[in-house]
């Protein structure tokens, strides 16, 4: 659709309207100073071949570093098939499915993501996905409130082994809805939370309790425990989960008694790449009996008159379907081509496909935390079952040690300073299955050179006494 401008004299009348002389007058406020007449640091055109090779020069300029940072975003291997299929055509440029007779396709496909997840997660259904991991915790906040009728209170119990940008993400969609976080501490031995520590909440009224499995140290949480406590004391489980891990660990619609009420997390291990910071999809997944608070849109397969198999759009609690005032959310949407990759994925992998990954990245890190804690002054922080990453604290400053890991070309975990800083000299490793043992060496042997010429103990890889 061509862009057809407003015509002078519709502008005029637009601006006597409002009492303007002319166009500037609506920004007379901004100083001279820092008005703009040309803009002299914009490059001229280039030709296509001439931005091609630009934008190629720039590419390399990021390197392809051997990534042993986790902490949200995952370096698995995604088989090319899966951007082959999802770059076609009929997938690529497909849009939101509003006419359910021209997106049979689409909306098939985004059925049988649906029951893949809830295959999954153990849960009753699935939404169709949201912006990303965080957004989703907070969709899910939000969700709890409206759903818990047993509950008068807007308060969330959420444990410090959330991921602290999920946490932020969290407090910033849902403070100006009057909702309170309500932080709980973290073992410092274990590393987990401690369903001891929620025994002083006891028969208060929350809206619902935020359970990570693993966590974000990559500990696993007493799962069953504190599913029972929200649900003993009123309150709703909310499973915020890595969902590679559910091929190995128990899905949330099975912990404790009767399950996790929500369960939401980020879908990018599953066939998303790491390209520069995205891009990211989140997953929503909820009891039946919740279903009617759900954000997103929800798919479902049903027949026509002649008997023929048809997919449709069912419950739509978006504001672009309903009225805004009605809608669950108003901010979430339907990251498709994500999803699209996603199913595939996860149709090529398989159960076993995904099992495998999900124990080869299990042992990696295990292989890791032995090479690393060999180094005199490296030490494993939480010693409790871990998937997918661990803390280990060094002898030298971890972020001077990590900026010169990646001048080796070489991304060494996340530095925990700004979010735990009384964690000490800690970083967060991982390994995924596509780690070999030989970059898992040559980590070790990086690591310990680095700490010894920093001023940390001296040190090389020999077993400690």
């Amino acid at each position: 659709m061509p862009f057809i401008p407003h015509t002078e004299e519709e502008v005029q009348e637009m601006l006597a309207a409002i009492g303007a002389a002319s166009t500037d007058d609506l920004f007379d406020e901004i100083p001279a100073s820092l008005r703009l007449s040309q803009l002299d640091a914009i490059p001229t055109a280039l030709s296509e071949m001439e931005i091609t090779r630009l934008m190629s020069q720039r590419a390399q300029q990021d390197g392809q570093p051997v990534c042993f940072l986790g902490a949200g975003a995952y370096d698995h291997h995604i088989p090319a098939a899966v951007w082959q299929i999802t770059t076609r055509g009929e997938f690529y440029t497909a849009y939101t499915p509003y006419q359910a007779e021209a997106s049979q396709g689409t909306l098939q496909l985004l059925y049988e993501y649906q029951s893949m997840m809830v295959a999954l997660t153990g849960m009753d259904v699935s939404n169709a996905s949201l912006y990303d991991g965080a957004s989703a915790l907070a969709e899910a906040v939000l969700m709890a409130v409206r759903a818990n009728r047993k509950s008068k209170s807007k308060r969330i119990l959420m444990p410090r082994t959330v991921h602290p940008a999920y946490r932020r993400v969290v407090h910033n969609i849902v403070r100006n809805q009057q909702i309170e976080l309500v932080e709980l501490p973290f073992d410092p031995q274990g590393g987990h939370t401690d369903p001891a520590v929620l025994e002083p909440y006891a028969g208060e009224d929350f809206a619902a309790l935020v359970i990570p499995q693993p966590n974000f140290f990559g500990v696993l949480e007493e799962v069953d425990a504190l599913t029972d406590w929200a649900h003993a004391n009123g309150a709703l489980a909310i499973g915020l989960v890595n969902p590679l891990s559910l091929a190995l660990l128990t899905p949330p619609g099975e912990w404790g008694e009767t399950g996790a009420d929500i369960c939401c997390g980020e879908g990018q291990p599953l066939g998303a790449p790491l390209s520069s910071g995205g891009p990211y999809f989140g997953f929503l997944c909820c009891k039946q009996a919740q279903v009617r608070q759900m954000p997103g849109r929800i798919i479902g397969r049903t027949e026509d008159l002649d008997g023929k198999v048809g997919y449709t759009l069912t419950l739509q609690a978006r504001e672009q379907h309903i009225r805004r005032s009605k809608a669950t959310s108003n901010i979430c949407t339907n990251q498709g081509l994500m999803v699209t990759a996603a199913t595939i994925h996860m149709a090529l992998l398989g159960s076993e496909g995904l099992e495998r990954a999900a124990a080869a990245s299990y042992e990696n890190t295990r292989q890791l935390e032995q090479t690393l804690t060999a180094i005199p002054g490296v030490e494993t922080l939480f010693q409790r079952p871990a998937f997918h990453e661990r803390v280990v604290t060094l002898p030298a400053p971890a972020a001077s040690v990590l900026r010169s890991l990646a001048a080796h070309n070489l991304l060494g975990g996340l530095d925990l300073s700004r979010d735990y800083p009384e964690l000490g000299e800690a970083i967060l490793v991982c390994a995924t299955e596509k780690r070999t043992a030989d970059e898992i060496a040559a980590y070790g042997e990086k690591l310990a050179r680095v700490i010894q010429l920093q001023g940390g103990v001296t040190c090389g890889l020999v077993p400690k006494e």
